[in-house]
Order: C-alpha cells, then structure tokens, then sequence
C-alpha cells in the first residue's frame, strides 16, 4: 500500500490539463473499513494537501456522525477521489473530475484493501461508475433508493453549500437517509 500511494502521489498523466499543476490527493490504509469516494479535490484541499479540509468536508463529517479524529484515520476511513487532483473551475463550480484517475488507481487501491464493508459514493460521478446500470437516471432517484446498494454501496449528494437548495427540497434526506447513514457508519466501526 505505501508504495501504491507513493505512486498515485507523484501520478503527472494530467499534468497538461491541470491548471494548478498536478497534486493527488488520497488516504488509504488496508485495515479501512470504509471508504469514501468523493468527485475530487477543491481550490482549497489542493492548498492544504488534507482531504475535505472544506466546508463540504464538514458537512460531511456531521453526515456521517464521526469526529475529525475518526474521519483521518486511515486505519478506519480511506478517503478516494473519482479524481485525484483539483480540476480548476468552470462556469458553476469546479469542473468535473478527470475521468484518468479512477480507470488507472481504482482497482489497485481497492485490491489492497481487503478489511472495506462499505463504500460511501458521493456524488453523481461515484455513483455512475460504480454503479454503472443500476444507478437511476437521476442522483436524487439513486440516494432515495440507497437501500437497494446496501451494505455495499451507500450512496450520497455532495455534502457542498451549494446544494442547500437540493436539501430544502428533499427533507427525506435527513429525516431518513442521514439516520441510516449514521447507523451504518457507527456499526461499520465498531464491528
């Protein structure tokens, strides 16, 4: 594992499409238990180098139920963009993640970690690929129906400020999905 994330670390397949040059981020361990697959990494994350060191990473944090503590502990959460650096900006938003990263590192992280339960997908990107025909036409349809990708897959929006609208519009989601969320999480940790 620590040669693999050395290797993903120094990756440069973008580098010609990074604007802010290339810098993967990734947290690993192969005694997680759950993995977090996000879109990738933000302005700020890019910065810093600490995945979901953000807004969006709070929020995701109070999602799950965990502390900071429990969040960065590789032994216990692996944190894995669809792509592993900061794409730029675009017209609304970052623009979406390099579609390099996942084909090329996926598999081999997985692989190596043995001990995972369950694989949380944030966002439309994550869901897509890994999910492939049995995600629903639409990302609201998908997390309304995480029951079905159970205990697997655990699929979620993007815990981002911007999609306050998205929350106001589908109280569901935190009256019943984030409860389950917090319930899965807890006992994916303690087990």
């Amino acid at each position: 594992m620590h040669k693999l994330l050395a290797e993903i670390r120094g990756c440069e397949v973008c580098k010609a499409h990074l604007l802010f040059g290339p810098r993967p981020i990734v947290a690993a361990h192969p005694n997680a238990k759950i993995a977090i697959i996000g879109q990738a990494p933000g302005m700020k994350v890019h910065t810093t180098g600490v995945p979901w060191d953000d807004p969006s990473g709070k929020q995701l944090r109070k999602w799950l139920g965990v502390t900071d503590e429990v969040f960065y502990c590789e032994t216990k959460i692996a944190l894995v963009p669809m792509g592993f650096c900061y794409p730029g900006k675009g017209k609304s938003g970052d623009l979406p993640p390099r579609t390099e990263c996942a084909p090329l590192w996926h598999e081999s992280l997985f692989d190596a970690m043995a001990k995972l339960e369950l694989v949380i997908l944030i966002g439309i990107y994550a869901q897509k690929y890994y999910l492939g025909k049995a995600a629903k036409n639409t990302l609201t349809e998908t997390v309304k129906s995480y029951k079905t990708y159970l205990p697997e897959y655990f699929p979620l929006p993007h815990p981002s400020p911007r999609n306050r609208f998205w929350l106001s519009k589908n109280p569901w989601f935190e009256e019943r999905v984030i409860v389950k969320l917090k319930e899965s999480v807890s006992a994916t940790l303690k087990g």
